[in-house]
């Protein structure tokens, strides 16, 4: 017999993008993700004097089984490693063919996506920008404004993250400041 689940409901503070009683909260700070900026000299200056938190995900978690969708709330904070902005780590899912939607809150920033053959794409978002990512697409989102930028996350609970895949190959585009604006660059060290 299937176990039934109770209704609940979580409660999302849209001043900050705090999540209220987040079943789980993952922070990344510089540290956790130096070898994900292009600019390691930026990198090392940045961590001697302190090791600024990037961004900060507030999930509620679900069983990781089909039928279930898990959702969160992330803040990208502002700032910069070099002239690349801060940005997530970005993942393909494990379970590729699940798709995940974006909800735009505060701020704003770049839905960055990558297909395995290395086709980029990206979309700009704001409060309110509502973005969709395919199934099979790698995903990361940058700040490139001046306040934290702030999306709620859903997607099928199964989909699991797969973080290596990006570790190893990276992104074919990365987002760097010109002339006070976000531009997208070759990323000279993408292995895919």
């Amino acid at each position: 017999m299937t176990e039934i689940m109770m209704p609940w409901s979580a409660h999302i503070n849209l001043d900050n993008g705090l999540l209220w009683h987040p079943r789980r909260i993952i922070t990344r700070h510089l540290s956790d993700m130096a070898d994900m900026y292009r600019d390691p000299d930026a990198v090392k200056a940045e961590l001697e004097s302190r090791d600024p938190l990037v961004y900060r995900v507030d999930e509620i978690e679900v069983p990781q089984e089909v039928g279930h969708l898990l959702y969160s709330v992330t803040v990208i904070y502002p700032g910069k490693v070099g002239d690349e902005f801060y940005m997530t780590k970005g993942h393909f899912h494990v379970r590729e063919e699940c798709a995940e939607v974006y909800v735009g809150l505060q701020g704003r920033g770049y839905l960055l996506m990558q297909t395995r053959d290395g086709w980029c794409t990206h979309l700009e978002m704001q409060r309110g920008t509502v973005a969709y990512v395919p199934p099979y697409w790698a995903h990361r989102t940058i700040n490139i404004g001046h306040e934290p930028f702030v999306f709620y996350a859903i997607y099928p609970a199964q989909a699991g993250h797969d973080y290596r895949s990006i570790e190893e190959t990276g992104f074919g585009m990365r987002v760097v400041e010109r002339n006070g604006q976000p531009v997208l660059i070759p990323n000279e060290q993408h292995g895919g």
